[in-house]
């Protein structure tokens, strides 16, 4: 009984394992990461843009990872996120991430594109920011926070949300994981 018991789990254990190495081997000939996809991200229809000569359109970036991040100048936790970002506009712009700076205001002179541009010169931000005061992108999707990062894979899906400051960790591994997906 002992014997058939522990070749049964010995068949188990192995057979799971069996299955979970090639499933890995799938996986790592599909390059897929392993992140839900949430649906196509909504388009970007802003016309003011700073850091980029014209507006920026997702169906343009395809084969690029995106992040969108809503923000605005005078939201502290907006602040203590900007150092990550532009780690990782340093760290993974040459190898495909485009970072998008979605500027919706919460106060009036949060508005104004003097301040905006003033603060994106004070930060020393040099990824795209878009200028979205009518807030067409951020009901486009669907956010209620500052700040909020979209990440998007290279066929345009958002593949991972975080709203808030932390986890810098976990998005970094998340964009070096879509960054690793094939086109």
């Amino acid at each position: 009984m002992r014997k058939l018991l522990f070749g049964f789990l010995t068949l188990i254990l192995f057979g799971c394992a069996s299955r979970a190495s090639s499933s890995q081997a799938d996986s790592t000939m599909t390059k897929h990461a392993s992140l839900p996809d949430l649906g196509a991200a909504p388009e970007l229809t802003n016309d003011t843009w700073l850091n980029v000569d014209s507006p920026l359109r997702l169906a343009d970036l395809r084969g690029n990872v995106v992040i969108v991040e809503m923000w605005t100048f005078g939201c502290i936790n907006c602040k203590n996120v900007m150092p990550s970002l532009k780690e990782w506009h340093s760290k993974y712009a040459e190898q495909g991430l485009v970072i998008i700076g979605n500027h919706f205001p919460e106060f009036s002179y949060e508005a104004d594109l003097e301040n905006l541009k003033n603060a994106v010169a004070e930060y020393g931000l040099e990824y795209p920011i878009a200028q979205d005061n009518n807030g067409d992108t951020w009901r486009a999707y669907k956010n209620h926070y500052w700040p909020a990062l979209y990440l998007i894979d290279k066929q345009g899906h958002i593949r991972y949300v975080h709203i808030g400051e932390g986890r810098y960790k976990e998005t970094e591994e998340n964009i070096q994981a879509l960054l690793a997906e094939e086109y």
